[in-house]
């Protein structure tokens, strides 16, 4: 057998062993590890439209309040290990394909490794909050420290610009696909029977309307930030959802925006049972 043949067969090999059970376990790990987070998020953010939050709305919070719970320590570990999971599997997609017939191409690979850098920082954040560091402060301070060292280098303001304008478009996808139903591609042939078809829709249509705003939002933050040449007016995931009541619709806003986080945390659930790997 030469040598090109056995760098054939490997690749085959790693690319099996991707696509295998393994893959498949960290995939739901990561799926059930998201909806704990956007599910404490909302809780957090329902309290505050509530009147009663004493605790900031993002992932600091969540890790916090979970710390509280019997069993804390072991249940951020948890946390940890199962968004690690999810930046695995992200990069298994972006290096071997995704599942579906375009699941090769740059089109679904590219937005894989995004992610995959996404989840790998995420996952680097709760676990190093489980080992008992707390931070550099909260999500809003760091997102308006991250934006004043970025507008420092050469056409920075235009980096900031450009990044809120792609994580606006971003928002506006989130909540159009949630809307189309296209999540229902991704779901296991025949796994719906009528009952969980309509916990399906329910979740995932006001989940991903409400995470779109919240994207939307926090990007068009950013982009004032830009234009005003002024850090300050850039919003973490906390200040982004106490913007909402200040809308004239005010606490109502953010009561029904924090009741989708919550419904998209159940949504990431059934994906962890029902989505093809």
């Amino acid at each position: 057998m030469n040598a090109r043949v056995l760098a054939v067969t490997g690749r085959s090999r790693v690319r099996r062993a991707a696509n295998g059970s393994a893959a498949e376990g960290a995939a739901r790990a990561g799926l059930t590890a998201r909806g704990v987070i956007y599910l404490l998020v909302g809780v957090l953010a329902l309290r505050i439209a509530l009147g009663d939050g004493d605790r900031q709305a993002d992932r600091g919070g969540a890790l916090a309040e979970l710390a509280d719970k019997p069993f804390g320590a072991v249940l951020l570990w948890a946390l940890g290990a199962g968004l690690v999971g999810m930046a695995l599997w992200r990069l298994s997609e972006a290096l071997f394909g995704a599942t579906g017939k375009d699941g090769h191409t740059a089109r679904k690979r590219l937005p894989a490794a995004v992610r995959c850098v996404f989840y790998a920082f995420v996952a680097y954040s709760v676990l190093a909050f489980a080992a008992g560091s707390s931070g550099s402060g909260s999500g809003d301070r760091q997102s308006r420290d991250v934006t004043a060292r970025v507008m420092e280098l050469p056409a920075g303001r235009w980096l900031v610009g450009l990044a809120g304008a792609a994580i606006v478009v971003a928002g506006v996808v989130i909540g159009v696909q949630a809307v189309r139903r296209t999540y229902r591609r991704k779901l296991k042939p025949g796994a719906l029977g009528p009952r969980t078809r309509r916990l399906v829709d329910v979740t995932g249509v006001g989940g991903g309307v409400a995470r779109g705003l919240v994207f939307a939002g926090a990007g068009a933050f950013a982009v004032r930030a830009a234009v005003d040449y002024d850090p300050g007016r850039v919003k973490g995931m906390d200040d982004t959802l106490r913007s909402f009541a200040g809308t004239p619709l005010g606490p109502w806003l953010l009561g029904l925006v924090a009741a989708g986080l919550v419904l998209f945390g159940v949504f990431s659930f059934a994906l962890a049972r029902l989505r093809r790997v």
